[in-house]
């Protein structure tokens, strides 16, 4: 997820960073259109198809002296109602219709994503970063929780002006780029690979003070695409990393849990997501982007932390 610049935060060409590029991305803007156009088409179409369902259902219930009349009548009330466009897809088309602002990620990138929300949606989805794009994850699950978390609280109060329907909160990293080598040290022990609830980690890699929803709810996809990450002295994803891995293993009921993360082209998302989400577990990568499956350790079988 990539993000608008503001003062507090630099550029580092040839590398997404979580604000800055967003100020000229003109590379895939009527893709981008055409993607967002596409998913809200396809939502509309299986809203339409499954209401045209229960109605013929419900009509097959019916005696067959049933007056043709009645029958229009129905029809006639019923077709506002499976045909009308959810206010919140509508207002999705709109904005991206007409914004010049895109994401940093590409058409593709976000295609993978947008393939599982079509397949999951609606769900629990949790994002690691918060920007622009954040309305776009959310519509494409319509009718799901999307829950953004950022580590400026000033930029969450700038994009909550823009966007007040998203769901988003502050969260601190108290880790940097420049100790991800010890910290990947430290993943490697058997502190770190204890499979249980992050918050009674002993391992230094669990982030244990999110908010209280955050560690309640069972997450069909997680997305890393935060915190900024990209200079020595800046917050790094190695905490976001581990623990969506760990979240996936630890899920209730059993299952699966879609993890993506962002910028594994530099060394940090790159070596940490192969480490902790698996090199076994990943799906696809697509451009920046890498989509791991990580099943639950939760339903009885014993499994070694990496396949």
């Amino acid at each position: 997820m990539e993000f608008a610049p503001h003062s507090s935060h630099l550029n580092e060409p040839g590398f997404s960073t979580t604000r800055t590029p967003m100020r000229s991305r003109p590379h895939y803007p009527l893709n981008l259109k055409l993607l967002i156009l596409g998913a809200a088409l396809a939502f509309l179409l299986l809203f339409v198809l499954r209401s045209g369902f229960l109605f013929s259902n419900s009509s097959s219930s019916l005696t067959t002296s049933t007056s043709d009349d009645d029958k229009d009548k129905r029809e006639v009330n019923c077709s506002p109602c499976c045909t009308k466009i959810p206010p919140s897809l509508s207002h999705a088309l709109i904005h991206y219709s007409t914004s010049a602002i895109t994401p940093q990620q590409t058409f593709k990138e976000i295609s993978v994503t947008a393939k599982v929300l079509q397949k999951s949606s609606p769900c629990n989805f949790l994002v690691f970063g918060l920007g622009h794009d954040s309305f776009m994850w959310a519509s494409l699950n319509y009718g799901g929780r999307t829950i953004f978390l950022d580590e400026d609280e000033g930029w969450i109060q700038q994009i909550k002006q823009s966007f007040p329907m998203l769901e988003s909160y502050h969260v601190v990293y108290d880790s940097k780029v420049n100790q991800a080598d010890n910290l990947m040290e430290e993943g490697k022990g058997q502190e770190c690979r204890d499979i249980g609830d992050v918050r009674h980690s002993m391992c230094h890699l669990a982030l244990k003070g999110l908010p209280s929803e955050v560690y309640n709810i069972k997450w069909d996809l997680i997305m890393v695409d935060a915190p900024t990450g990209y200079y020595d002295e800046a917050p790094g994803r190695m905490t976001a990393i581990y623990t969506a891995g760990m979240m996936a293993r630890n899920r209730r009921g059993g299952g699966e849990t879609h993890v993506f993360v962002h910028d594994v082209n530099r060394e940090v998302e790159d070596k940490f997501s192969r480490e902790f989400l698996c090199a076994g577990y990943m799906k696809k990568q697509e451009g920046r982007l890498r989509h791991f499956t990580i099943p639950s350790y939760k339903d009885g079988s014993a499994r070694p932390f990496c396949p």
